[in-house]
């Protein structure tokens, strides 16, 4: 049985449709990361979990019981703000308490579980420290600490490294799932940032526009994405429009606008049909001379960018469509440079192929 399960949950503020009929069960121990663009509705997902919203339609049962009425107190479940929500006029020590002193827990108790807590997140020694002397990590430590001592089952974890900078968030990650794997308990992280999601996760929920997309865990989110959105909001690729002009045992040939031609392993599409195909940016290689078999493509570099260990190109094909390709650096390997005559290349079972979408590219690619 999941441990939190949403069944047909619907939330509506005004004309606003927040949440349309969402089903999401979440088991036992498991690390859910809920990943969406701003507005999506993933907040109000976790608040409704947390107890202080409540649905217009539909159940929310944690650990089978059914708890749409059921006060936030009483759910077994944390909610941990984004800015921590930590008590200023109190130290490390009396933030950490608090929730086993209301539960009215022996003394005993109380110091041991604050204590053992501390050490945990590796501030005992800064037990007497007050919030507004604390760094922004430290500070979520301390809002972490404090839901790990009430001795919930549940975090509901709203953005919890969206005010820290780049090099802290990384290394915060780590501590933060093995803290929650360690102690055995559930987490139900939103975030908006991709590469958390598949850094953290058992599982992801992609959500989109109030609706679920696709559920899966990072590797299968990433390598075999069931929508357009999908694909654009996690990893990006490059995007081919056109139509299927042959399906034969080896995959199908898809004619571009220009009287370019690229072919796809996939069979699934017919003849005459309008498409889009989808490319990673990693899957589009760059050379001098055409390789053997399908996808040699000519192109000129427009733009050049250093990102990281990797370089990104930004090239424009004979049909005037751009595309990006990114590669590793190597040692000895010399950067292409703009205005550069490549050929474009890519396997056909790399290709993902999509129906064309009724709204067109561009709008199924935008957030909302």
């Amino acid at each position: 049985m999941p441990l939190v399960e949403l069944v047909n949950v619907t939330k509506r503020f005004g004309k606003i449709t927040a949440l349309n009929r969402i089903n999401l069960s979440v088991e036992d121990g498991e690390y859910l990361c809920i990943l969406g663009p701003t507005g999506a509705g993933k907040t109000t997902l976790l608040r409704l979990i947390a107890g202080l919203l409540e649905p217009d339609e539909g159940e929310i049962y944690i650990d089978g019981r059914k708890v749409n009425k059921v006060p936030p107190e009483e759910r077994n479940a944390v909610y941990m703000f984004q800015n921590y929500a930590l008590f200023p006029h109190m130290n490390v020590w009396g933030n950490v308490s608090f929730g086993p002193i209301i539960k009215e827990w022996d003394q005993k108790r109380i110091n041991d579980v604050t204590s053992e807590v501390l050490e945990m997140v590796r501030l005992g020694e800064r037990k007497n420290a007050y919030p507004h002397e604390l760094s922004g990590g430290m500070q979520q430590r301390v809002a972490l600490a404090r839901g790990i001592a009430s001795g919930a089952r549940i975090l509901l974890l709203d953005e919890p490294f969206g005010a820290l900078d780049a090099r802290l968030r990384v290394n915060l990650r780590t501590q933060l799932k093995s803290l929650v794997k360690d102690q055995r308990l559930t987490a139900i992280h939103v975030t908006h940032d991709q590469e958390e999601a598949l850094m953290v996760s058992d599982r992801i929920a992609i959500l989109r526009g109030g609706r679920i997309e696709q559920v899966g865990s990072p590797q299968e989110i990433y390598t075999n994405p069931k929508s357009i959105f999908t694909i654009s909001f996690v990893g990006g690729a490059n995007f081919f429009e056109g139509v299927v002009s042959r399906v034969n045992k080896f995959g199908s040939e898809i004619e571009l606008r220009g009287g370019l031609r690229i072919h796809v392993s996939d069979r699934s599409r017919n003849v005459g049909e309008r498409v889009v195909v989808a490319v990673r940016r990693e899957h589009i290689s760059l050379g001098k001379s055409r390789r053997r078999g399908f996808n040699n493509l000519l192109g000129e570099i427009e733009d050049v960018m250093f990102v990281g260990g990797s370089m990104e190109y930004m090239i424009k094909l004979e049909n005037d469509m751009t595309l990006f390709s990114r590669t590793l650096l190597k040692g000895s390997s010399t950067p292409l440079r703009r205005g550069e005559i490549v050929i474009i290349s890519f396997h056909p079972g790399e290709c993902r192929v999509f129906e064309y979408p009724r709204r067109g590219l561009l709008k199924e690619i935008e957030a909302i």
